[in-house]
């Protein structure tokens, strides 16, 4: 008698080895995309910012009154500037109103962009109001301050007590002072912007944890709203260097430069030099030293904070 055996199939268990998956067709490959995309952008660019800026660069080097042919005078118009006292002092006044604007605006912005970022009452209609100054131009706001602040017909004509004379504009500290002000009514909104996206950015789960460890108020802004916010001051400070450097309308409106060359910075005397003394050349130079400390500015900003080397700002993550 014959016994048929039959093998059982084997018992189920864990696959060994990698499980491979199917390699994707080749139409949902992701990846960044070519060149291409970015070429009218790039056309763009090099058209009405890398062109001027070498015709400024090779200016600089000419003598040119905007009706003659330019006239190659070599170094002229460089060793002129190192020696003009106006242009040195204007050098030092662009400094001290960039210093003025970061120190005053970095902290009234990043306080009112954390208290935009919240849920209070009424919190929406007040930011409307307070973000008007952004629908006005540089222009409309010198204007609007030249007139409130007139010594004749403004504010200090009736408090004479505060103002004294009245006349804000013809002491350099004081037109320094006023020049100051307006810029910070003008900009801080823009910068309040910046920190109302970057804190609403901040995870929730980081301040719920906090307030478990007994964290209060104040310890949770200086130990988890600040230092999320590292990215975003960077890059307002940028902003406010970069703005600082490149003022004109104010100066040109409120001021224009003076009394006497007080108030004249490196922007209005650009202008001062190429628009009104028709000397394009020196103009030029002017306005290149701009670009280059703009951008050595921006990039000592940029390395020593270390912006260069951050990735992200994954939750946890500082």
């Amino acid at each position: 008698m014959t016994t048929k055996t039959t093998s059982a199939p084997p018992a189920a268990g864990p696959r060994k080895g990698p499980r491979r998956r199917p390699p994707a067709p080749s139409s949902t490959k992701v990846g960044r995309p070519g060149f291409v995309w970015a070429l009218p952008a790039a056309v763009f660019f090099a058209l009405f910012a890398i062109t001027p800026l070498i015709m400024v660069a090779v200016l600089s080097f000419m003598t040119w009154d905007g009706l003659s042919s330019p006239r190659f005078v070599g170094m002229d118009n460089w060793s002129r500037l190192m020696d003009d006292p106006v242009m040195v002092n204007s050098i030092w006044l662009t400094l001290l109103l960039t210093v003025l604007g970061v120190v005053i605006q970095t902290p009234l912005s990043i306080v009112l962009g954390v208290w935009a970022a919240g849920y209070q009452r009424n919190r929406a209609v007040l930011s409307v109001i307070y973000f008007i100054p952004l629908l006005l131009s540089a222009t409309a706001v010198s204007v609007l301050w030249r007139a409130l602040l007139d010594p004749n017909f403004g504010i200090p004509a009736d408090a004479t007590w505060l103002f004294g004379d009245g006349n804000l504009f013809g002491e350099q500290a004081t037109a320094i002072g006023v020049l100051a002000f307006v810029s910070t009514w003008q900009f801080t909104p823009f910068h309040t912007l910046i920190y109302q996206g970057a804190a609403r950015a901040i995870p929730n789960v980081l301040y719920q944890a906090a307030e478990i460890d007994g964290a209060g108020r104040y310890r949770q802004f200086f130990h988890i709203t600040l230092p999320q916010l590292r990215n975003a001051m960077i890059t307002s400070m940028i902003l406010m260097i970069v703005g600082g450097l490149t003022t004109f309308e104010t100066v040109l409106i409120l001021t224009q430069g003076g009394p006497g060359t007080d108030t004249t910075i490196s922007a209005y005397y650009m202008y001062d030099k190429a628009f009104k003394s028709f000397d394009y050349g020196t103009g030029s130079a002017i306005a290149l030293v701009l670009v280059v400390a703009a951008t050595i500015i921006s990039l000592i900003v940029v390395r020593a904070s270390g912006y260069d080397k951050m990735r992200s700002s994954m939750e946890g993550v500082s």
